[in-house]
């Protein structure tokens, strides 16, 4: 797709975008070039998982200490015990959906809520979902509606977000919009298609729980998937975490309001949240070379 053909490519000139961009990219190749990711890179993906799914969980409500989540083996007790269970889910899964997610970027959304919602974790990726083209497929346990879009008059179970809901309609409208242009690929820096996939996704919650976990986790596919990140080293959740929930609804506030002034603070937003992942893992390697971790 030429530069004139991708609708995200004008957003590489708002105010302050190209920086965000630039700032991201050297932070990257800063901790891909540290001397610890020679020898421990596979260390350092892991804890990066852990604590991207630590920071995800903590948005959605459950904001527990890294070690606690470290020592859990049980998450269906209670309610945030499920949130880090998703999230942890979600994490894992991520990592396997690379090669599915610019060919069939709906199944792989639906294949993001099955596991969070802890639903047919064998399914192949799309079994009882979203289909490109907006069409849906029967639930993966009967009239369930996991793992697929809401239906007109179903309820959304996202505390985090109180902004207006897109009807049913409008989610499969713009959900087939969102998929024809992962699916075309284009011009735009990574970090500006990431952003705009969490906040679309966010934005139109289009399952009936799980939105926001999922629209992060949709955000990590495509931060690794673009090579920006391929070693999964660079976690925004935690970044997203760390800036605070209050500070994450201002940004997405301006992904709301479309206009470019707000849609440049989102980018903004979300690219301080992958240098903070960023930060977060080389405070790993640094520990790995003391010795300490």
């Amino acid at each position: 797709m030429s530069s004139a053909a991708d609708p995200l490519a004008p957003l590489a000139g708002l105010p302050g975008v190209a920086d965000s961009v630039d700032s991201v990219r050297k932070a990257v190749d800063r901790v891909y070039g540290h001397r610890v990711m020679r020898r421990r890179a596979a260390e350092i993906t892991s804890e990066a998982a852990l604590r991207g799914a630590r920071g995800s969980a903590a948005l959605s409500g459950a904001d527990w200490a890294l070690e606690e989540v470290r020592r859990r083996t049980d998450f269906g007790a209670e309610e945030q015990a499920r949130t880090v269970g998703a999230a942890l889910r979600l994490t894992a899964e991520a990592g396997q959906l690379l090669s599915i997610w610019r060919q069939s970027p709906l199944r792989v959304l639906a294949r993001l809520h099955l596991v969070a919602s802890g639903s047919s974790p064998a399914a192949e990726p799309g079994v009882g979902g979203l289909t490109e083209g907006g069409a849906t497929t029967a639930g993966g346990r009967g009239g369930d509606t996991v793992g697929r879009p809401r239906l007109a008059g179903e309820p959304v179970d996202e505390p985090l977000v109180d902004a207006p809901l897109p009807d049913a309609e409008e989610v499969a409208g713009r959900l087939d919009g969102l998929s024809r242009l992962v699916i075309a690929g284009g011009s735009a820096p990574a970090l500006i298609t990431a952003a705009v996939v969490h906040g679309e996704l966010l934005a139109l919650r289009p399952f009936g729980t799980h939105n926001g976990l999922v629209a992060r986790a949709a955000e990590r596919i495509v931060l690794i998937n673009s090579g920006l990140d391929p070693k999964a080293i660079c976690p925004a959740e935690v970044g997203h975490a760390e800036q605070g929930r209050e500070a994450y609804l201002a940004a997405f506030e301006g992904y709301l309001s479309g206009t470019p002034e707000g849609m440049a603070a989102w980018i903004a937003h979300c690219g301080r949240a992958v240098e903070l992942g960023v930060r977060e893992s080389t405070a790993v390697c640094e520990a790995l070379q003391r010795g300490a971790a």
